[in-house]
């Protein structure tokens, strides 16, 4: 059992492969990357499972390997191998990268289904059941739509007419399952954050119109997937294969990450895909008898330059581009200092450079030089090292907007220590407190340099969660046995 004390489990979604990475999907991976370094500093490495992977099934992958003249198995190994790239690129601390193509997650996935096929819901009715259904398909969202979901006649999102798509497939009894699944998201048993979205999923569920979602496809409309164990003409449908991905990775039911790790501690996702899992997945693992997650963690929608992510305006960005320019830990930097996690955001590219010189080229990297210069110079590069200590109050209100996923507000701390530094600097002026022969000047000189250092220690301390081999530079130059000025500086100007 997870003792949420000892172990912290933490889920990106899976990400699609009918394309390739870009920021959006990086975002996610790296508020995941910096809760893992943060919990495993805090419970240790043994502790701290963290995963993500690619989905890699459905009609549109078999789509968009057609297109381009290569079976899908080779198309999904080509587009999951630049996912890998990208995350290493991006230094990001995964434990493990799960593919729904592996035998493994097939074979979990295959029992899982069986499973379904014999459980009853709470009102004693067979959770599955055959039925015929005739909706509006929409191949780029692998999802069917309502009459009032469309403009136009077409997908939002895709700009497309949907198909109308009739066939006889398996359905998952949710109504049996929303009841319980409200009571438990009304108590925070399973908690969702930020509170707006809880209350868009109590909102849902209150409508009381959610249709049973299909757990499968006809082999004819989605030929590139998991064969339903009992009907070799249908295939599962995404949610039952892509979402039991957090599962199978632990080698459920039986694997010991299963046992140690189970129920996940925190569960990020994209707004898109809210419903499927505050309900739809709540839902199954409330049908195989397990314990649902702690907490699913919910941001919004992503715009770049204040427009929509599209390939036809040209403004995707790959997180390999940004890496490029400003290396793994300043891109994160960079990313999640612009917003805060849960609200609607705009991803500013254009302002990258500038925030870039503003904080990390003369706000913490001209402290750490000018600083270091000045006890090199005027304190023979001694300081007394008993005033590195933890600043309690401010680190621990740092701490906890880390553990709340409040990034930018914890940021906003580290640098207001930078702040004060660099102000104290400018009025005390060091300088010229080193030239007076008066004992109180001298005092006063170490007071203010020491102030200086020990903000540094606590800012490098601080940042470890999102810049750990910064932080160590940083550590390692002032509390050497002299401390001098970095021969070069660690933040360079573009």
């Amino acid at each position: 059992m997870n003792n949420r004390n000892k172990t912290i489990y933490i889920t990106t979604p899976i990400y699609y492969v009918n394309d390739k990475p870009h920021i959006g999907h990086a975002y996610t991976t790296i508020v995941a990357d910096v809760l893992a370094r943060y919990y495993r500093n805090k419970l240790g490495d043994d502790n701290v499972y963290f995963l993500t992977g690619t989905d890699e099934h459905g009609a549109k992958i078999a789509e968009s390997a057609a297109k381009v003249g290569i079976d899908p198995q080779k198309f999904t190994d080509q587009i999951s191998d630049e996912f890998k790239e990208a995350w290493q690129n991006l230094e990001i601390s995964n434990d493990q990268f799960i593919r729904t193509t592996s035998e493994k997650h097939i074979k979990i996935v295959t029992d899982i289904l069986n499973k379904l096929k014999e459980a009853k819901t709470p009102l004693g009715n067979d959770v599955l059941y055959e039925s015929e259904y005739e909706g509006l398909y929409c191949v780029g969202c692998e999802k069917f739509l309502n009459p009032s979901d469309l403009v136009d006649e077409k997908c939002p999102d895709h700009n497309q007419k949907p198909k109308l798509v009739k066939e006889k497939n398996w359905f998952f009894r949710l109504n049996d399952f929303l009841p319980l699944i409200k009571e438990k998201i009304t108590k925070d048993e399973l908690l969702i954050y930020p509170s707006t979205r809880k209350n868009e999923v109590l909102g849902l569920i209150d409508k009381q119109d959610l249709p049973d979602f299909s757990i499968s496809r006809s082999i004819k409309s989605v030929p590139w997937g998991i064969d339903l164990p009992w009907d070799k003409n249908q295939k599962s449908y995404v949610w039952v294969d892509a979402l039991s991905n957090y599962i199978t990775a632990l080698d459920y039911p039986q694997g010991d990450l299963f046992q140690k790790f189970w129920p996940a501690n925190i569960q990020l996702l994209a707004l898109d895909i809210l419903k499927f899992h505050t309900l739809y997945w709540p839902a199954i693992l409330l049908a195989l008898g397990m314990e649902l997650p702690k907490q699913l963690a919910i941001h919004g929608f992503f715009t770049i330059n204040g427009q929509k992510m599209s390939k036809t305006i040209g403004n995707v960005i790959h997180p390999n581009e940004v890496v490029e320019k400003y290396g793994a830990e300043v891109s994160k930097y960079l990313i999640l200092s612009q917003f805060s996690f849960g609200s609607e955001s705009d991803i500013k590219v254009e302002d990258f450079p500038i925030k870039y010189n503003a904080d990390l080229v003369n706000g913490l990297g001209n402290l750490i030089n000018r600083t270091t210069k000045m006890v090199e110079d005027y304190l023979d590069g001694e300081i007394d090292k008993s005033g590195l200590e933890i600043i309690e109050d401010v680190v621990s209100k740092i701490n906890q907007d880390i553990e709340k996923i409040n990034f930018k507000e914890a940021l906003v701390k580290i640098w207001k220590l930078i702040q004060e530094s660099n102000f104290l600097i400018d009025q005390e002026k060091p300088w010229e407190l080193s030239k007076s022969n008066n004992k109180d000047d001298q005092e006063k000189l170490k007071s203010v340099l020491g102030f200086c250092i020990k903000n540094l220690y606590n800012v490098a301390y601080s940042l470890n969660f999102l810049m750990p081999q910064k932080s160590q530079e940083i550590l390692d130059i002032i509390q050497a046995d002299k401390i001098k000025k970095p021969a070069k500086p660690l933040f360079p100007r573009l």
